[in-house]
């Protein structure tokens, strides 16, 4: 059981340092097209402390990630991971307001088939 509490605490870990980056970033604007504006603006981002846990939250999901494959062949729970995209996704319409598209849709359904399908084979 801890196995799948590792699997989903990886998860949980992944979709809010995607989540993060992308909110923090759109605060901060589009990427300036002067090459030193650049660098500047790059260093901004990565001196906000909510973009550092961004990074810290990646770090944390690999460390549970490494737990998770201590109970699982890595072919068994790789598959899980994509629950990030399916959750990255449907945050994203919610806090960011992106589009829903019927091939989105498609595609996120294929993905949840798919772990249900890889899911049945332990």
């Amino acid at each position: 059981m801890m196995g799948y509490f590792y699997i989903f605490a990886t998860i949980l870990f992944t979709v809010y340092g995607q989540l993060i980056l992308k909110w923090r970033i759109e605060k901060f604007g589009s990427l300036p097209l002067e090459l030193k504006d650049k660098i500047v603006f790059l260093f901004q981002l990565l001196l906000d402390p909510l973009i550092l846990s961004g990074f810290l939250s990646a770090f944390v999901a690999s460390i549970f990630w490494m737990a998770a494959m201590t109970k699982f062949n890595i072919s068994y729970a790789y598959p899980f991971m994509s629950l990030s995209f399916v959750l990255v996704f449907l945050l994203s319409v919610f806090l960011f307001g992106e589009p829903v598209t019927p091939q989105k849709v498609i595609g996120l359904s294929l993905i949840v088939l798919g772990i249900i399908v890889t899911s049945q084979s332990i």
